[in-house]
C-alpha cells in the first residue's frame, strides 16, 4: 500500500504535449538561429521585425503625416500603388486575403446572378478557409478538374452546369505552385468569357508569376476582372491583402469589408512594411525565381548521386516561381529531423518542416521558397548541403 502511495505521489514524466511543444522549440531554435538559409525566416524576433519596419519606413511613406483613421492616409496611398501596379482603377486593402476573396466572390455573385464558383479543389478557399465560401458567403463550389495541375479550357467548357465566376489561383500552391502557360492561362479566360462567367484571380503570388508568362505585371493582372494580390508572402509585409477591380466592384467590397469586421481603426504598420516591400522586394522577384531554377537542379543532382536516396522528385521541375517542392520517399518526422539536425550542427538550413504528401504511406514533401539569402548560394553550396542532407537520411 506504501509503494502504491509513493508511485501514486511521484512526479509523472513529460506529457506528449510537453513533448510537443519542446519538439517545437527545438525545430524553431535550429531552423531560425542557422547562419545560411535560401530565405528570411518569420522567427524573427518582435524586435528584429520593428527595427526593419523603422528602417524602411521613412523611405516609402512621410512619416510626418497624421497616422490613418479607418483607412486614410497611408493605407489610403498603398491602395492607389496596388491599383496602379495592377493596372485597375481602383483598389481596396483587407487585414486577410481569405476576406478579400471572399468579398470580391459574392461581389461577382450578385453582378452575374450565379452564386457558383467554378474553381481547383486545392485551391486557396477549398484547402485553407473552413468552408467560408459556403458557410459565411453562401456560395457553393464546382471543379473542372480533380487532378493536381490547373484545369484546361476544354474542362472549363465542359462543365455541366452554369457558374458566375472563374476563379484560378496563379501559382496554384498546393499542387506545387504551379503556373499555366501564358497561351493555356489567356484560353482559361476565354473560356469562362464564352460562359458569360467573370475571372477572378487569387494572385496571393502574383507577384512573382510575371516572370514565367514573360509578361508585365499590368497584362497578366489585366486578363482578369478582379484581383487578390498579398503582402506577406513574397513582399515580406507584416500582413495584409488588397483587392483591385472595377471602382464599383471595390466601393460594393468595402462595404463587405467593414460588414465582415475588416474596416480596421489604424493599419499604418502593416500599410508601411507592404509599401516597403513594393519598393525593396517586388524588384528583386524575378532574380529569385531565376536562382530557383539553380537551386532545382543542385538539389536534384545531389540527390541522385546519393546512394542513400532511393526517388526523389523536385516539382515542378524547373520551377515556375522562387517556389517549389521537393519530395521523398521517408516519414515526415524523419525528414524534419535530418532538416535539424543538420541546421544545428552545420548552421545550414536547406529545407525546412516535411510534411506527410497525400495518402500515400512513407511519402513526404517539403516546400522550398527563396528570398534574397537564396542568393548567396553557389550550385556547390547547395549540392554540397543537399548531399550532406541526404547521408543523415537512414538507408534501406
Amino acid at each position: 500500500m506504501a509503494d502504491e502511495e509513493q508511485q501514486a505521489e511521484a512526479p509523472s514524466g513529460p506529457s506528449a504535449e510537453d513533448e510537443k511543444r519542446a519538439a517545437r522549440a527545438r525545430r524553431r531554435a535550429a531552423l531560425g538561429g542557422a547562419r545560411r538559409t535560401l530565405r528570411d525566416g518569420f522567427s524573427s524576433t518582435l524586435r528584429d521585425r520593428l527595427a526593419e519596419l523603422t528602417r524602411t519606413a521613412g523611405d516609402v511613406h512621410d512619416l510626418d503625416e497624421r497616422a490613418d483613421i479607418y483607412g486614410d492616409g497611408v493605407v489610403e496611398a498603398l491602395e492607389q500603388r496596388v491599383a496602379g501596379l495592377l493596372g485597375f482603377p481602383a483598389a481596396a486593402f483587407f487585414p486577410t486575403g481569405t476576406m478579400a476573396q471572399q468579398a470580391a466572390l459574392r461581389c461577382w455573385a450578385g453582378r452575374t446572378g450565379n452564386s457558383t464558383v467554378a474553381l481547383h479543389p486545392l485551391a486557396h478557399p477549398e484547402m485553407h478557409e473552413e468552408d467560408a465560401l459556403t458557410v459565411l458567403t453562401g456560395l457553393r463550389t464546382v471543379h473542372p478538374t480533380t487532378e493536381p495541375r490547373h484545369f484546361t479550357a476544354d474542362e472549363v467548357r465542359g462543365l455541366g452546369e452554369p457558374f458566375g465566376t472563374l476563379m484560378l489561383e496563379l501559382p496554384l500552391r498546393d499542387a506545387g505552385f504551379l503556373l499555366p502557360s501564358w497561351d493555356e492561362l489567356t484560353a482559361l479566360v476565354d473560356a469562362a468569357r464564352e460562359r458569360d462567367a467573370a475571372v477572378h484571380f487569387d494572385g496571393a503570388r502574383l507577384w512573382e508569376s510575371a516572370t514565367h508568362f514573360g509578361r508585365p505585371l499590368t497584362e497578366v493582372a489585366g486578363l482578369a476582372d478582379s484581383v487578390y494580390v498579398s503582402f506577406y508572402k513574397s513582399l515580406r509585409g507584416l500582413s495584409g491583402a488588397a483587392l483591385a477591380g472595377p471602382t464599383d466592384l471595390i466601393a460594393e467590397a468595402r462595404s463587405w469589408r467593414h460588414r465582415y469586421g475588416g474596416n480596421l481603426f489604424q493599419q499604418f504598420p502593416t500599410a508601411l512594411s507592404a509599401l516597403a516591400g513594393l519598393d525593396r522586394v517586388l524588384p528583386e522577384l524575378p532574380s529569385y525565381v531565376a536562382h530557383a531554377r539553380v537551386v532545382a537542379t543542385a538539389i536534384g543532382e545531389a540527390f541522385a548521386a546519393s546512394p542513400g536516396v532511393p526517388w526523389f522528385r523536385v516539382h515542378p521541375d524547373p520551377p515556375h516561381t522562387q517556389e517549389f517542392q521537393v519530395w521523398l520517399p521517408f516519414d515526415a518526422d524523419v525528414l524534419t529531423e535530418a532538416a535539424v539536425s543538420q541546421a544545428e550542427e552545420t548552421g545550414v538550413a536547406l529545407f525546412g518542416i516535411w510534411n506527410r504528401a497525400g495518402a500515400a504511406p512513407g511519402l513526404s514533401m517539403t516546400e522550398v521558397s527563396l528570398g534574397a539569402p537564396a542568393l548567396e548560394w553557389t550550385h556547390e553550396d547547395v549540392h554540397a548541403a543537399a548531399t550532406d542532407f541526404a547521408s543523415r537520411l537512414p538507408r534501406a
